[in-house]
């Protein structure tokens, strides 16, 4: 799906940022899928952002947040999977992630 010039990006990446990764969960009928993105800060801080996407493309439900290292990154993760899993008996799972450059030109998608 080509991203509308009018959509904003969930999360922006500076040329000084590391993309740390993103997970998502399997598709949940009537809902979508859940991910989650992180980056890491030139200060080291690692910024989060976890939404809904549904099956229109439509992000919502976007949550924000940050931690200071990747331990509490993980902590984030598992009590994520834990709501996830009791309310819909998913997971989060380390995913492809869509980068888009300036002007909707898309890059190649990541996995980590």
């Amino acid at each position: 799906m080509k991203p509308s010039p009018y959509q904003k990006a969930i999360m922006d990446v500076a040329e000084d940022e590391e993309i740390v990764g993103g997970w998502a969960t399997p598709h949940i009928p009537q809902t979508g899928v859940y991910k989650l993105l992180a980056k890491k800060r030139k200060d080291g801080v690692i910024e989060w952002a976890h939404f809904v996407q549904r099956d229109s493309g439509a992000k919502e439900r976007i949550m924000r947040g940050e931690v200071n290292d990747r331990a509490q990154l993980d902590e984030l993760i598992e009590i994520a999977n834990k709501n996830l899993h009791a309310l819909f008996g998913v997971q989060l799972q380390a995913g492809d992630y869509n980068l888009h450059m300036p002007g909707a030109k898309k890059m190649p998608d990541k996995r980590h």
